[in-house]
């Protein structure tokens, strides 16, 4: 009677195996090395750190004209601003930081929501709680019609239009599922009060795929494709990822957007980890990504997102990391993140609390998550806000409604944006490259995020949250008046047939 099941269970993990030793391929690495050499050189970002400790405030100003300029900076630059450590010079860099991303993105913030469809993951990462060793986790991957439940969920009645979509690195989670995942999403409609709800972009972050999966991903219709590389310093990267799994190749994660770029993905996300190892290297590293990026094939990154380390079930790695990034040093890697790569998205995401939500968002920050869960399944099946350790790869540092996320920046002046329609109009990779880097792309961004936030608020917002919109949207269409008069009877046309009930209308 046992002799079967054994069997079987040796079969399952052999053809698992198997699966693992396909993953990486060689021959898509080394197309891409200079000279048998990465693009990360530690030495020289070490250097460059070691030699601008004493930032003099006429050079740092220069830099800041720079940023304004819309150009990427030098790593010597940006090792110059980030030894910056005089108060009022610093206060002068954020108030830059917040000036160049109105002048690139204008005052929108575009909000999005994850979603987890799987846990099984054949890696063994030791600050996660998916990491295959964790005994206490609950596995679970979704099928299309829990899927449809929960956007249903996501887009009926909380009202989001954008998700970015997580899978665990394993073969039950493959190529195929995600292809299939993605077009279930696509497919629900759900009615709303005055029209209909429905995810209009999903974002990706997955793990590290092939040329070949990458193409099948771009058909599939996907909009900005993230991997973050955790920490760009190989030893500390090679000490958190064992060598015997698929994330323990540190060149198969590094050169993944290259891939993503030769496969027609031109909306690529990277990120780091802060806290696994020096905060200074991990911003240094980013910028010689996006330098690389913009080298190789034109375009730099649609996006760069900065998590840090956060508590998670059963993961003592978390508890008291060596390398743990205070809120001050926070807030100085994503000034100096916005003014190093100026043109770039930048993601602050529900691991952090409300309170320093609030105070990072101005620093330059663009997008946003809000009523989060991140358990598989969460949206569909709680209504409450316990965060449960064995479902969630970490724990959230704020769980508000969108609702109350919307309002709070209405009232701060922001306007959410819940356009989609930048990748279906083809401003993507090196076109959008250009409209963001001259200030045009902020003109689009403004008609749309009035009409997509005059669509969920009849649709979605509170009484408290229209009252507050409402004063929102009066300002940016005198804007509007004032900076567009070309396109503002057009666009009005637009606004009042959006109000009567028209969707997805867009520029």
């Amino acid at each position: 009677m046992t002799i079967a099941p054994c069997k079987k269970e040796k079969r399952h993990e052999a053809d698992h195996y198997s699966w693992i030793k396909r993953r990486i391929k060689t021959e898509q690495i080394e197309k891409y090395l200079d000279n048998g050499k990465c693009f990360i050189d530690s030495i020289g970002i070490e250097r460059s750190l070691a030699e601008n400790t004493h930032p003099d405030p006429r050079r740092v100003r220069d830099i800041l004209q720079k940023s304004l300029a819309v150009e990427t900076l030098t790593l010597d630059e940006t090792a110059c601003l980030l030894h910056v450590e005089d108060p009022e010079l610093l206060a002068e860099m954020q108030r830059v930081a917040a000036e160049v991303k109105v002048k690139v993105y204008d005052n929108r913030i575009v909000t999005f929501a994850p979603l987890y469809l799987s846990n099984f993951c054949v890696n063994d990462c030791l600050y996660c709680s998916f990491r295959r060793s964790n005994d206490q986790a609950r596995r679970r991957i979704l099928t299309n019609e829990e899927i449809r439940r929960e956007i249903e969920v996501l887009a009926g009645v909380i009202g989001h239009k954008r998700l970015i979509v997580v899978y665990g690195e394993h073969p039950r989670s493959d190529i195929d599922y995600m292809v299939s995942t993605l077009q279930t999403i696509a497919d629900v409609k759900v009615k709303t009060r005055k029209g209909w709800g429905q995810i209009r972009r999903c974002n990706v972050n997955a793990a590290p795929l092939s040329i070949e999966e990458l193409r099948l991903l771009k058909d599939a219709g996907i909009g900005t494709f993230q991997v973050f590389q955790e920490t760009y310093h190989r030893p500390t990267y090679e000490k958190v990822h064992p060598a015997d799994t698929i994330k323990g190749d540190y060149l198969w994660r590094l050169y993944c957007m290259h891939r993503a770029m030769e496969a027609g993905v031109d909306d690529v996300g990277i990120g780091v980890l802060f806290g696994l190892y020096d905060w200074k290297f991990e911003v240094m590293a980013l910028l010689c990504h996006a330098i690389e990026l913009e080298d190789k094939f034109g375009i730099g990154p649609h996006t760069i997102s900065f998590p840090r380390l956060e508590p998670a079930g059963n993961t003592p790695f978390v508890e008291n990391p060596e390398h743990r990034v205070n809120d001050e040093a926070f807030k100085k890697l994503v000034t100096v993140l916005r003014l190093a790569v100026p043109y770039t998205g930048m993601i602050l995401t529900a691991r952090e609390n409300a309170r320093l939500r609030r105070e990072v968002l101005p620093l330059g920050c663009t997008q946003t998550d809000a009523s989060t869960k991140i358990d598989i399944g969460g949206y569909a099946e709680r209504i409450d806000e316990n965060q449960p350790d064995e479902r969630q790869q970490f724990i959230l540092g704020d769980t508000r409604s969108l609702d109350d996320v919307v309002r709070e920046l209405a009232e701060a002046g922001y306007i959410t944006s819940f356009c989609t329609a930048g990748y279906r109009c083809g401003r993507t990779g090196q076109k959008i490259m250009k409209l963001l880097r001259s200030g045009k792309e902020g003109q689009y961004c403004k008609l749309n995020a009035i009409i997509t936030f005059r669509e969920w608020l009849d649709d979605f917002g509170s009484e408290q949250t229209i009252a507050v919109g409402e004063n929102v949207i009066e300002r940016e269409i005198e804007q509007v008046k004032e900076r567009l008069p070309g396109v503002y009877e057009q666009f009005l046309g637009y606004y009042e047939k959006t109000k009567a009930g028209n969707r997805d209308l867009y520029f």
